[in-house]
C-alpha cells in the first residue's frame, strides 16, 4: 500500500470515529407524554387544561391571543421564585397598562420535589393574577433546562416569547428593550413584527469589569472564559454573552428553531443560536443589568465537562448531517 493509500485509509478512519462518537452522544429529546400537555391554574379546582397546539416548523402558528408569553423553567425554585415574580409581574403591568389579558406567564417545573409548582400557582394568588395568566405545566421526569425551555415556547400563546430564569439575576425591567427590538417602527407604533423571524438576547457583555463579575471565584471565571472560547471556536462569533438566560423570540423564529432542538441541557442556548444562523435568522443583542444570585444549580466540574462535551457534540452534529432541521428526525 503506498503512501496515498495510508494517508485516505487514515482520513476515513478518523471520520469514521469521530462519526461514531458523535452518534453516540447525541440527543434525542423525548416527546411529550399525554400529562405534560396540560397545566394547572389558580382557580382552586386543581383541573387540568389543554395546552395550545403545538408548534410545528411545518404548519404557520394559529393566530396568537397573547401579547407576550413568559417561560420560566424550574427546578426546586421555591426560595427564589417570589422575588422574581414580584418584580416580573410589576413590570409587566406596567408594560401593558396594568392588563394582564395581554400576557401569559408559563411555569415548567422540571421534576421539582420542594412543590415549586403548587407555590407558583400561590404566588399567582398573593399577586392577584386572573386563572390562566399563570400556567403551571409539569414535566414528568426532569429534562434539564433547555428541554424546560423548550418545552414552554413550543406550546406558548405570544407574538413574543421569553425566557428568563427563576432566579431572577437579571433585572426584569429590561424586558422593555427586547420588546423594541421587534417592533415595526420605532417611533410610536407597538405592532409587533411575527413575520420576519428575529432574536433579541440578553447581553452581561458589558460587565466584564464590573463587581458582578470580578468578584466571582477564580474557578467560576476561568471556566467561563473556557466556554466563551470554545464558543468562538466551534462557530458563533458574533454574539459575545450566549448564555444569559433572558432571550426573547417572536412567533415565527420559535416555529423556526425549537422544534429542531436536541440539547436539553445548559449549553442549549448555543445550539438555539447555531439554529438561528443556519437558517439566517437575524440576533439583536442587547446589554441587560445583572447580579450574581445564590442558589445556583450548577455543579461547575461536573456540568462544565458537559457542556463542552455538549457544545462539540452539538457543532460536529450538523457540521456531519447528524443533527438536520427535520423536527429531531420526526
Amino acid at each position: 500500500m503506498g503512501l496515498v493509500e495510508y494517508v485516505v485509509a487514515a482520513v476515513v478512519t478518523i471520520f469514521a470515529a469521530v462519526y461514531g462518537v458523535i452518534l453516540f452522544f447525541r440527543h434525542q429529546p423525548r416527546l411529550p407524554v399525554e400529562s405534560e400537555l396540560k397545566y394547572i391554574t389558580n382557580d382552586k379546582t386543581q383541573k387540568t387544561y389543554d395546552l395550545p397546539e403545538r408548534l410545528s416548523s411545518r404548519l404557520k402558528p394559529c393566530e396568537r391571543t397573547k401579547e407576550l408569553s413568559v417561560i420560566i423553567p424550574c427546578y426546586n425554585e421555591t426560595k427564589r421564585l417570589g422575588k422574581m415574580m414580584d418584580e416580573c409581574i410589576e413590570v409587566l403591568r406596567k408594560q401593558y397598562d396594568q392588563d394582564d389579558s395581554k400576557f401569559e406567564i408559563i411555569i415548567v417545573d422540571d421534576g421539582s420535589s420542594d412543590g415549586t409548582g403548587a407555590y407558583a400557582l400561590l404566588l399567582a394568588d398573593e399577586l392577584g393574577l386572573k386563572p390562566h395568566t399563570m400556567k403551571v405545566v409539569t414535566l414528568a421526569k426532569n429534562r434539564g433546562k433547555g428541554g424546560g425551555v423548550t418545552h414552554g415556547l413550543l406550546y406558548s400563546n405570544g407574538k413574543l416569547s421569553l425566557f428568563a430564569d427563576a432566579d431572577g439575576a437579571t433585572s426584569f425591567g429590561d424586558v422593555s428593550k427586547l420588546i423594541d427590538t421587534f417592533k415595526l417602527s420605532q417611533d410610536d407604533d407597538d405592532t409587533i413584527d411575527i413575520v420576519n423571524p428575529m432574536i433579541a438576547i440578553g447581553s452581561r457583555s458589558h460587565m466584564v469589569n464590573t463587581d458582578a463579575v470580578v468578584k466571582r471565584s477564580f474557578i467560576r471565571n476561568l471556566l467561563m472564559y473556557g466556554l466563551h472560547t470554545l464558543v468562538y471556536i466551534f462557530g458563533i462569533r458574533d454574539v459575545k454573552d450566549t448564555q444569559c438566560g433572558f432571550k426573547m423570540f417572536n412567533v415565527e423564529s420559535v416555529r423556526r428553531i425549537f422544534p429542531h432542538m436536541h440539547t436539553e441541557r445548559w449549553i442549549f442556548d448555543v445550539e438555539v443560536l447555531l439554529l438561528g444562523e443556519l437558517q439566517g435568522i437575524p440576533v439583536k443583542e442587547i446589554a441587560v443589568n445583572w447580579q450574581e444570585i445564590d442558589g445556583s444549580k450548577v455543579d461547575l466540574a461536573r456540568d462544565s465537562i458537559e457542556m463542552a462535551i455538549d457544545l462539540v457534540v452539538t457543532r460536529l452534529a450538523y457540521l456531519l448531517g447528524v443533527y438536520k432541521l427535520d423536527e429531531c428526525g420526526r
